[in-house]
């Protein structure tokens, strides 16, 4: 039986933040397009990661702010009352709320023909999706990455979740332990926290282990405060799962045992990317331990095929997806030259504090530039707005080269992901402080912590003894 054909320019298989700016760009640029998926339409992010998340995050924020702020002068309740069925309902509120930016009735109003199956590519200009056959111009490969599940004696064998699995809990778990302290275990961590449940983290090496140690520190701390049970540089190598509702474990720290008890587990130890089922080899497509293979205008090895998001290794990051999605329509859409720019790529723990970085952290850029680099930092505390709303904790730093080029920078506190925005631009852009000196900072806010950062660069230039002598002879008359 010889199966149907469809001709088009372009065939995207993915429904996530790489596949819609991908589509979007395409369809919008009259070419006939084609949107693969067979899951649900917006991809992890929508679904099963940021905006569950974030959801959760709001919801658990609200619990702690109604015990009350005692320095505020204001009292609260000592337990406050966590409806979770509510709380899942606002959690789907906002997934629903936010699905028609995603779904197949706005791709379709935009040209794109949507087709809601599996699909493996063919040949290196083939896919064959429900017994049709598409022939494309140029594919794009944006299949995201999926949790990754480590080689622990009993966890496969036990009912762990995931952070596609956790929004089906239909109750608060009374004690959650969570496999892993990176972004998403400490999330969940301060979340579950919050609304009532009793959390053990578990992980391998230190919190949040790519990120600045002093910004992990003030983290760590809050967690603690608040009664997160912390494991670091502690390795889980049993599980077991003797009778609905409890798991068992075994861990291990410099050579001693210890054992654990929860009600649930979660695994949030890192995520793998997703390529299983695809047929690359038949598309002429390389993969590696990181991902699918790509060039610097993220085209694989079959150059009618781009590989974007999570699935090329790169990031794992959703506006690090959508703009390489952007990078498609530019490379592979507009035939414009020239690879993609990911020098001002930012990334955010949206616990509370929040910790945002950008660029290198100070000893990464020690590393490469040595002891010549500047370094440059105001804590929360002596930031006006902070000190009126109690919300003291934490810095943010910016690290230059002697020559004042931004090389990153480092928030730590309130609404760092949003203050870490000024220093994408300026590593982006490759503007330096005289570019950003013209930067007015409402008072009071949190953004006159990145003026004072600013400011502190001209701060010894300024007051020199040479400037001083100048100015006085400026005075003589």
């Amino acid at each position: 039986m010889v199966s149907a054909m469809r001709k088009v320019d372009v065939c995207v298989r993915g429904a996530g933040a790489a596949g819609r700016v991908s589509t979007s760009g395409a369809a919008q640029l009259g070419l006939e397009t084609a949107r693969i998926e067979a899951g649900e339409m917006g991809g992890d992010c929508l679904n099963t990661g940021c905006v569950p998340s974030k959801a959760i995050l709001a919801a658990a924020h609200a619990a702690h702010e109604a015990k009350g702020s005692q320095p505020h002068g204001v009292t609260g309740v000592e337990v406050p009352a966590v409806d979770f069925g509510a709380v899942l309902h606002h959690i789907r509120g906002a997934i629903k709320a936010i699905h028609p930016k995603d779904s197949q009735e706005r791709f379709e109003g935009l040209g794109a023909h949507v087709i809601r199956h599996k699909a493996r590519f063919t040949s290196p200009r083939t896919v064959e999706v429900n017994g049709e056959t598409i022939h494309f111009k140029r594919a794009v490969i944006a299949t995201g990455s999926q949790p990754f599940v480590p080689p622990i004696d009993g966890l496969a064998d036990t009912p762990f979740l995931t952070n596609e699995t956790l929004w089906a809990l239909e109750e608060l778990p009374t004690h959650l332990v969570i496999i892993g302290g990176g972004a998403i275990g400490c999330e969940m961590a301060q979340a579950f926290r919050r609304l009532g449940a009793q959390v053990t983290v578990f992980e391998q090496g230190n919190l949040l282990g790519r990120v600045d140690p002093a910004a992990t520190e003030v983290l760590r701390q809050r967690l603690i405060q608040e009664g997160v049970v912390l494991h670091e540089t502690t390795t889980v190598t049993k599980v077991t799962h003797p009778q609905e509702g409890a798991f068992s474990l075994v861990y291990e720290k410099d050579g001693t045992q210890g054992e654990g008890t929860a009600s649930h587990l979660l695994v949030a130890a890192g995520r793998v990317v997703t390529t299983d089922a695809l047929n690359l080899s038949a598309a002429g497509v390389e993969v590696d331990a990181k991902g699918i293979r790509v060039d610097q205008s993220l085209k694989t090895t079959n150059k009618r095929i781009f590989a974007v998001g999570d699935c090329n290794g790169q990031y794992q990051l959703t506006h690090a997806a959508g703009h390489e999605g952007g990078q498609f329509i530019k490379a592979g859409v507009l035939k414009l030259p020239g690879a993609i720019s990911r020098a001002g790529m930012p990334h955010v723990t949206y616990t509370d504090p929040e910790i945002a970085q950008v660029g290198m952290t100070e000893a990464q850029a020690r590393e490469v530039h040595g002891d010549s680099i500047l370094v440059f930092s105001e804590d929360f505390a002596e930031n006006d707005r902070a000190v009126a709303e109690g919300k003291t904790e934490g810095f943010a730093k910016v690290i230059l080269k002697s020559n004042g080029q931004v090389l990153g920078a480092t928030i730590a506190g309130a609404h760092a992901g949003e203050l870490i925005h000024l220093w994408s631009l300026a590593i982006s852009k490759r503007l330096k402080p005289g570019g950003l000196s013209g930067f007015i900072a409402p008072y009071p806010t949190y953004g006159e912590i990145n003026k004072a950062l600013i400011n502190k660069y001209f701060q010894d230039k300024l007051f020199s003894p040479t400037v001083r002598f100048v100015v006085k002879l400026l005075n003589l008359w």
